[in-house]
């Protein structure tokens, strides 16, 4: 959708190394073809989402664009009282279209929209499949959210695409904004109406739970276990039909239906439930969409994921794919929702242990979903809500807001009586209101524009400044750009002298009209009321280049005054001359990274490696020949690299 580059072609290619890649482009690189571009394509590795800020809607409980779709192919299930939480409500994708103006002005880059596919229409534990996670054909979208004379196949509107989710993706894209598809590998449905994990394929029926001849699910019966790693993986969900992920007809199935989606002109994927299935199923499955489709990003939700967990924290460096950072969201509501004791530091220790992960500034923030609790469910005053948001916002990750957080919606009901409080479905309350003067609105607003045009918000390191279990001061820093935030969750206080990292001068307040003054890098008598937050932005001179390439090295330990370059056979990389060589900002203590430009090179095969360089003496460079690239001819390239123990000179 938002990328012009050939996707279609590369579906065409069959999975090669990249040294086979390099000698196929090496062998007619003085006689390009096309088939040299869809190769050069592959470099591009996958799309940058560092500067996004992303919206998750459950698409039922959004906005009824189509009342005519309301009622589906079963109307029992739908409730137009909207008060059985169990039915469907009639939020739909022309909803989504009627709100995407509002949505580009609160400063949304990418949507997150729950399952589309079709489900199955009946109750399971008086709930129908509101949610989208009980699907019945992964080829087929769901009727009750386009219109009614549409086809609901894929397949058969490929050519055409005259469906509602087309003219989404083409709304989205004139807008500038990504859709990121919501999708569940680990089961289909659970037993409704006497039918348990049928499953269709563009409406043919392919496999059935209770009729299972060609092995297509697991038959071990749920979870009793969750600390036992191989009844996670494989017993049951809830009662839901777990996949047999060794039957390679499902594998070929769920990847076949995905990139129909891809071709569609999805931006990026969420996969649900992850933890449930092996990793090495996830490094096949990224390795191929990827291969299909290099520029998407793909995140997984591994429930409960923390910096502690060491299973997490293998996942997510070795999946191919980023996370939810249920970890920092969790250390946000005890904070600020429950006000615990600690505060401040219950965040810090997370961030603190951010060198675990190889890509830290790639995990997804948030702080409630539809798996959990609303914010303002645990803390009622909005101060904290608007505390907890500026957090995500301008913290390391990417952050992801839940619908209607803009709002203040939440919805009590029940939550008195239950002991699991206002959780699902209580979560998912209709949307009610659209008011661009909310005072949440407008911060989300502004702190949006800020990770998009400050670098460092994005992709930057961050520096704590100063804090207390009530008082939170940091800097984000890349380059010569920054960002200071400063916020307090206690009473009035005036803070003598807090370091900035911002170059002296006057600066205005993101949030406000003040205006601070910075000496010697430092914020003299900083006036902090209750609930204040501050936010100051100096932008750097920004990159320019025709291909910019994205560096990124891990797992090289470094002393304080030791630094990373990177070297090669270019000009851009300094000729393999050192004193040339291309500098890299530490992250944390696991991670380098830097921003290249690259002109003269564009286009061309390259050689590279790190190099340590260290006060008094030699250069430790990589213990390896070289490192190979095919630089593309323009756009946004990605380097992933881990660092090779080096020999000195």
């Amino acid at each position: 959708m938002s990328s012009q580059l050939p996707t279609q072609k590369l579906s065409k290619i069959d999975r090669i190394s990249q040294d086979e890649a390099i000698e196929k482009i090496e062998e007619t690189i003085d006689s390009p073809t096309e088939q040299d571009i869809d190769l050069e394509f592959l470099y591009t590795r996958d799309i940058e989402f560092r500067q996004e800020t992303i919206y998750f809607i459950v698409v039922d409980r959004f906005c009824d664009g189509d009342p005519d779709n309301n009622e589906g192919p079963n109307p029992e299930l739908y409730d137009p009282e909207k008060q059985d939480w169990g039915k469907y409500w009639g939020g739909d994708l022309q909803g989504v279209i009627d709100k995407l103006d509002y949505l580009k002005n609160l400063g949304v880059t990418a949507l997150w929209l729950t399952p589309l596919f079709e489900q199955v229409e009946g109750l399971f534990f008086e709930s129908a499949a509101v949610h989208g996670y009980w699907t019945k054909d992964f080829k087929r979208i769901n009727p009750r959210f386009i219109g009614v004379d549409e086809n609901p196949s894929l397949n058969q509107t490929q050519d055409t695409k005259d469906t509602i989710f087309d003219r989404l993706i083409e709304e989205l894209d004139k807008r500038g904004m990504k859709l990121i598809l919501d999708i569940v590998c680990n089961h289909s449905s659970p037993d409704v109406a006497g039918e348990k994990g049928a499953l269709y394929d563009d409406g043919v029926k392919i496999a059935d739970f209770h009729e299972d001849a060609n092995h297509w699910y697991h038959h071990y019966g749920e979870v009793t276990d969750w600390e036992d790693e191989w009844q996670v993986q494989n017993c049951e969900l809830a009662g839901l039909a777990s996949f047999n992920e060794n039957n390679t007809e499902y594998r070929t199935y769920i990847k076949s239906a995905i990139k129909q989606w891809i071709d569609r002109g999805v931006d990026a994927l969420r996969i649900d439930t992850v933890k449930h299935m092996p990793i090495w199923f996830w490094q096949e499955f990224i390795a191929d969409i990827t291969t299909y489709r290099p520029d998407i990003f793909i995140l997984g939700e591994w429930i409960y994921s923390s910096p502690d967990d060491g299973l997490s924290v293998e996942f997510t460096n070795n999946s191919g794919m980023s996370i939810l950072d249920f970890g920092l969201c969790i250390a946000i509501r005890r904070a600020l929702g429950n006000c615990e004791e600690d505060g401040f530091y219950l965040i810090k220790d997370i961030l603190d242990k951010d060198h675990y992960y190889d890509s830290a500034t790639e995990l997804i923030t948030f702080i409630d979903n539809h798996d959990m609790h609303r914010f303002q469910t645990l803390n009622s005053d909005p101060g904290y809500l608007h505390m907890a948001v500026a957090l995500i916002m301008t913290s390391r990750g990417i952050p992801c807001l839940y619908y209607g957080t803009e709002q203040y919606l939440h919805d009590d009901t029940n939550g008195d009586h239950n002991p699991y409080g206002n959780n699902d479905p209580y979560n998912r309350p209709m949307m009610e209101k659209w008011d661009k003067d909310s005072p949440l609105y407008r911060e989300i607003r502004l702190l949006s524009g800020v990770r998009r045009l400050n670098p460092a918000a994005s992709m930057g390191g961050q520096w704590q400044k100063y804090i207390t279990p009530d008082i939170y001061c940091y800097t984000r820093r890349y380059r010569d750009s920054r960002v200071f935030v400063a916020m307090n969750r206690g009473e009035d206080v005036v803070l003598e002298a807090v370091e900035t990292g911002l170059p002296d001068g006057e600066h205005t307040d993101v949030m406000s009209p003040n205006k601070y003054e910075v000496v010697d890098g430092h914020i003299h008598n900083l006036q902090l009321d209750s609930k204040q937050i501050i936010v100051l932005s100096h932008v750097g001179e920004r990159l320019k280049a025709q291909t910019i390439v994205r560096v990124q090295l891990n797992g090289v330990q470094t002393l304080p005054g030791e630094s990373i370059v990177i070297i090669g056979d270019c000009p851009e990389l300094g000729n393999w001359d050192i004193g040339k060589a291309y500098p890299l900002e530490y992250i944390n203590s696991n991670t380098w990274f830097a921003e290249i430009p690259f002109n003269e090179s564009a286009g061309k095969l390259i050689n590279y490696k790190y190099t340590m360089l260290r006060e008094g003496q030699s250069p430790l460079r990589e213990n390896l020949v070289s490192r190979r690239w095919v630089i593309a001819s323009e756009g946004i390239v990605k380097w992933r690299d881990r660092w090779a123990p080096g020999r000195e000179s």
